[in-house]
């Protein structure tokens, strides 16, 4: 079988509207800032190409959209975050590279310049099935829209010393973990109880966590922006090293122009309940990025 190589063709698709666009609105509690983002690479053969590869497509996008109201002491922030994205090789379908569908929102009610009390609840789940591909070219589901699905409540403090870094810090933090018709059909993550979810059931309780989440957004140098967020989860009822999930969300971004920007993403994923061993996802994007915000950034 052929194996994909680097792409020698590589098609951006863009508008000609600008990258970023700031109108700053002084007469709203809102602070909004929508991004969308868009990449399309292709790569084409002819018959008697001696160099190797094989034909391709592939597309990915994301859409990010956060709002935060804020008044006095009162503050509620709102965050939607989808990615997604695909290639097909010749002979081989379409293949997922990313895909990931998160909603957060949060009450905070502030006790100092530093310091806040809040609730939050977010999900986290993704658009389409994911399959594990064998040699021979077939496929093993492994995971599917809501399958599994992570709804979380937290509650506790959030320290925030800066505008680009903020961390949550939840001593009672509810999960639910959802895996829709779980009835054997993700038997390739295990025959017994895949992500946790006993087979047969479609839902799973934890009443009793902890969870801290730490993010950073940060422009580092003149064009280049750096953004993580980490999370940790641990069930006080099983608790042990082995059994506390890590996530850590990595992008650093490069514009390029006016209009383009240089992506590079990271995901790395500790969860006992899905697989040993740590999970990591790679992904670079070169490609067009749109946003939009009703306020300026403050300079730090």
């Amino acid at each position: 079988m052929k194996k994909p190589v680097a792409t020698l063709l590589v098609a951006i698709i863009y508008t000609s509207c600008p990258a970023q666009i700031i109108k700053p609105d002084t007469t709203t509690h809102w602070r909004k800032k929508f991004i969308l983002g868009l990449n399309f690479n292709q790569a084409s053969f002819s018959s008697n190409w001696k160099g190797g590869g094989i034909n391709s497509v592939g597309l990915n996008g994301l859409l990010n959209f956060k709002a935060r109201y804020l008044k006095a002491r009162l503050s509620w922030d709102n965050e939607l975050d989808f990615l997604y994205g695909f290639v097909r090789n010749e002979g081989q379908g379409f293949r997922k590279t990313v895909d990931r569908l998160f909603l957060d929102t949060k009450f905070g009610y502030s006790l100092n310049d530093k310091w806040d009390l809040f609730s939050s609840i977010n999900l986290l789940t993704q658009f389409a099935p994911g399959y594990r591909f064998n040699d021979d070219n077939t496929r093993n589901l492994i995971s599917d829209f809501f399958a599994p699905a992570f709804l979380t409540s937290a509650w506790g403090v959030e320290y925030r010393p800066s505008e680009f870094f903020r961390m949550r810090i939840s001593p009672f933090t509810p999960r639910l973990t959802f895996v829709y018709d779980n009835n054997g059909r993700f038997d390739a993550v295990s025959t017994t109880a895949p992500y946790g979810v006993n087979t047969g059931e479609n839902l799973r309780m934890e009443w009793l966590a902890f969870q801290l989440l730490a993010d950073f957004n940060k422009d580092i140098f003149q064009n280049v922006n750096l953004k993580w967020r980490y999370m940790m989860f641990a069930n006080y009822e099983t608790l042990s090293a082995k059994t506390i999930d890590h996530r850590l969300d990595l992008t650093m971004a490069a514009k390029v122009g006016r209009f383009f920007n240089v992506n590079l993403g990271v995901i790395a994923l500790y969860d006992a309940d899905q697989t040993d061993g740590v999970q990591v996802n790679q992904l670079f994007n070169l490609g067009f990025l749109y946003s939009f915000q009703n306020f300026e950034e403050k300079k730090k």
